[in-house]
């Protein structure tokens, strides 16, 4: 049995007095909902601070890039070493990050096994256009990411992968993909590389969100298909009504 993970995405939101304010504001109802694993995935600068406030907290956190090396020359980057310090998880190749700053599956790829090689969490994310779902590409661009985004990793390591699928066309812009539809993508872009790749045992055991203004209105509805095991959670992990997409999941 997979067990279901809401990972809210803050995006370039919050400063950190209101990181701290969301924060105290969501905690105490979240912590209630253990069946759940529930992470913020946190701004750079509101890091120490959220991480801090939930050192003891069964609410895990995240950021929302990692960078593939160590150290080095690379201005405006984080790397592994100092995200691990902070934060559990790290969401890479959002869609935002592959329009607007270049991430290619390749990096995606590199930036998977970094977070992996240094004990983090990656949550890859993987989803198609508005114009490849209406040129009928859908299951094609997502088996491709799919395949690059996980080449060169061990069997050792694929469990600890989550898989979020979020259609570019339903983040952000109040329009979701329809939840039979959504799960029957996961199990033939999304399952069926992961059993080519790793086996018939990752496949089932690797879990996989769902991404594209979720909220606490259709959570439960997308919950209830067999191949989703959460949500990647935009807007919504910003306000109350995360507690009830948590809930959701939790039934």
């Amino acid at each position: 049995m997979r067990k279901p993970i809401v990972a809210g995405n803050w995006k370039m939101h919050k400063t950190v007095a209101e990181a701290e304010e969301l924060v105290m504001m969501l905690q105490k109802d979240i912590e209630k909902i253990s069946s759940i694993e529930s992470v913020f995935c946190v701004p750079f600068t509101s890091l120490f601070k959220v991480s801090s406030m939930l050192q003891n907290s069964s609410i895990g956190v995240g950021v929302q890039n990692i960078h593939w090396e160590k150290q080095g020359a690379f201005t405006g980057e984080i790397s592994p070493l100092m995200v691990k310090e902070f934060a559990k998880y790290a969401i890479i190749g959002h869609s935002e990050r592959r329009a607007y700053f270049g991430e290619t599956d390749t990096t995606v790829n590199i930036r998977v096994i970094a977070a992996l090689t240094n004990d983090i969490v990656p949550i890859m994310c993987v989803g198609e256009t508005l114009y490849e779902n209406q040129k009928r590409m859908t299951l094609d661009v997502i088996t491709r990411q799919m395949k690059i985004g996980l080449q060169n990793i061990g069997n050792e390591f694929a469990e600890k992968i989550v898989i979020a699928y979020e259609p570019v066309w339903a983040i952000g812009t109040g329009l979701a993909c329809d939840p039979v539809t959504a799960n029957d993508i996961i199990f033939h872009a999304i399952r069926t590389p992961l059993k080519n790749i790793f086996g018939e045992k990752v496949s089932q055991t690797v879990r996989v969100q769902y991404g594209g203004s979720v909220n606490g209105s259709n959570a439960r509805d997308y919950f209830s298909q067999p191949e989703i095991d959460g949500a990647l959670v935009g807007g919504a992990s910003l306000k109350p009504d995360f507690i009830e997409i948590i809930k959701a999941a939790a039934k």
